[in-house]
């Protein structure tokens, strides 16, 4: 079971992908021509939240709430030019007919299903759960995600490994259902530098490693 976000891909490839598209949207209706290398530059300088709104201010446009919102908006409905990692593409072929793959993922439902859909997860994962469209209060690390995934695998607890990178929220609900979790730490994730807890049973700076991990050992050359 895989989560998607610095797992599957790398994060920061979407943050681009996304200031390309509101920075295209910016260049025809507020006649901004790089609003996506100041939000990017940002980006790279540690801001998160107030990104839109400095870009813009570093432009002369006032930043109202209603041009905000048009912005985040054009960001989470883009289709991403994102693509699979080397390694986590390597690993999703090798659990074909050996193993049943699902993806769990919070965020915003309708940049979770664009990412998705650029990424082909259709093409590996028997059943995909966005946390969002849960409804409110279920996301990680809230456990009905996870039970989703044992009711539609029949699966329990024991014959499950959960992989993803983000060590605040996504491995205590599997951990306590008696998944193995295994966090990817990237070197160039988003969550790199955050120290992990005891509800991580394994980590690996990729996927290389993850079928021996979970005894597919030589799945992986």
């Amino acid at each position: 079971m895989f989560d998607i976000d610095d797992t599957l891909y790398l994060e920061r490839d979407y943050v681009r992908s996304g200031f390309r598209a509101v920075g295209a949207w910016a260049r025809r209706a507020l006649g901004i021509p790089d609003l996506a290398d100041r939000a990017w530059a940002s980006f790279e300088a540690g801001v998160r939240s107030t990104i839109f709104n400095d870009a813009l201010a570093s432009a002369g446009i006032e930043a109202t709430p209603e041009l905000i919102a048009r912005m985040v908006a054009c960001y989470r409905d883009h289709q991403p030019d994102i693509a699979l990692l080397a390694d986590a593409r390597a690993c999703l072929e090798a659990t074909k007919g050996v193993a049943a793959v699902a993806v769990i993922s919070d965020g915003p439902l309708a940049s979770q299903s664009a990412k998705a859909r650029s990424l082909g997860l259709a093409t590996w994962s028997q059943t995909t759960i966005f946390t969002e469209a849960l409804g409110p209060g279920f996301g990680k690390p809230h456990h009905r995600a996870f039970e989703l995934v044992e009711e539609r695998l029949s699966v329990e607890g024991p014959q499950c490994t959960y992989v993803a990178d983000n060590p605040v929220k996504d491995f205590l609900a599997p951990h306590e259902r008696g998944w193995t979790t295994v966090r990817v730490r990237r070197p160039r994730g988003l969550h790199h530098g955050v120290d992990g807890g005891d509800d991580i049973d394994h980590e690996v700076a990729d996927m290389t490693d993850l079928m021996a991990l979970i005894g597919l050992r030589g799945a992986l050359r």
